[in-house]
């Protein structure tokens, strides 16, 4: 998420005193939830999961199960690690495989089908298809063109209002952006692309590339390597509409940052019991319901910089004023996506490597 953490996603640490007061009714009680014997449960995830730590140990005093956490790279990263071991899981659980990467995981057979009961509001990003229970939402959040308002005011030259304008002479070098095949958001940016421009996406990221736009392999070095928030030179990026919420100024009344709500493409990250002999399948069940608890579903804006599925959670007052979403984002189905990804991809590399 999604955007990627701070370290991670995370710039803030949310206090979990008061949610932990209700989480006894969370989940169930230990003799329920340890029918198979089993009590460990492995939550293969990506590099950027982070909840705090009062709720995982919350998870498994009401469940009785041990939580363990393995993480590998991005969504991408996650996925392909995910086919490539169909026939031996390495976990039990998987969350972080979004829109971009999901239809492959489900044509490949990897996930047991559970259809938790959902939040309110959580059903709306649910797949379409006959394999809708394969995988549970549970965040989502929109890719867009971060600009360093900061930036361009101390320079005294106007930011850029659109994705057309990224491809001008006055914005020569100061765009970079993570890969599109070895970054989920990167890909996210790339589909956005393809999404606005139609058959001329290509023609289009060759402006881009040709006009010094930068790519690199993922999210946390294109924002905290060369972003100019972070210490870098370039003052444009790809990253979430949610992160002007975590740029505020030293006295938090304003932002630094914006997004470019021109062509967004919204993410959706799900959550997947893994098929398999060994399966631990009531506690792969068990995390989800977890995921999906309010407790869970309040942290993640400030744990993992995305916004809820459940639409019934209060947001940050930070979120609430400055992590502006886009009225519409551009759209793939993700049919399309698994159709034609690779080939998409490998258009992309031909022309971001000339």
């Amino acid at each position: 998420m999604r955007m990627r953490t701070l370290t991670g996603r995370t710039l803030v640490a949310l206090s979990t005193t008061a949610l932990l007061a209700s989480s006894c009714s969370l989940i169930g009680s230990e003799s329920d939830s340890k029918e198979g014997g089993d009590t460990t449960v492995t939550l293969v995830t990506h590099e950027s999961f982070n909840l705090p730590k009062d709720l995982v140990t919350a998870f498994e005093k009401d469940t009785g199960y041990r939580l363990e956490i393995s993480k590998l790279e991005d969504a991408g990263a996650l996925t392909n690690e995910l086919v490539l071991t169909k026939d031996k899981p390495v976990g039990d659980v998987v969350f972080g495989v979004d829109n971009t990467f999901a239809t492959r995981a489900i044509d490949e057979g990897v996930f047991a089908p559970y259809a938790p009961s959902l939040p309110q509001g959580a059903d709306a990003y649910e797949l379409d298809g006959d394999d809708d229970d394969a995988l549970t939402p549970v965040d989502t959040g929109n890719v867009c063109v971060n600009i360093d308002d900061a930036w361009f005011a101390a320079k005294g030259v106007p930011a850029p209002t659109s994705l057309d304008d990224l491809t001008k002479p006055a914005y020569k070098d100061l765009f970079v952006i993570p890969g599109a095949s070895t970054s989920s958001p990167g890909l996210a940016f790339l589909l956005a692309t393809i999404a606005k421009y139609g058959a001329d996406w290509s023609s289009y990221w060759t402006r881009l590339v040709d006009n010094g736009a930068k790519v690199v392999k993922g999210w946390s070095d294109a924002y905290f390597t060369d972003f100019t928030f972070s210490g870098g030179d370039r003052p444009i990026v790809v990253s979430y509409d949610s992160s002007p919420a975590f740029t505020l100024n030293k006295s938090g009344d304003e932002t630094t940052t914006s997004a470019l709500l021109d062509g967004c493409f919204e993410q959706v990250e799900y959550a997947g019991v893994l098929r398999g002999e060994t399966t631990n399948t009531d506690g792969a069940r068990a995390v989800i319901d977890w995921l999906l608890s309010p407790q869970v579903q309040a942290a993640l804006p400030e744990s993992m910089y995305v916004f809820p599925v459940a639409t019934d959670v209060e947001l940050p007052a930070d979120w609430a004023k400055f992590a502006e979403r886009p009225e519409t984002t551009e759209q793939v189905a993700p049919s399309e996506i698994a159709k034609e990804r690779k080939a998409w991809l490998e258009q992309w590399t031909e022309i971001v490597s000339r």
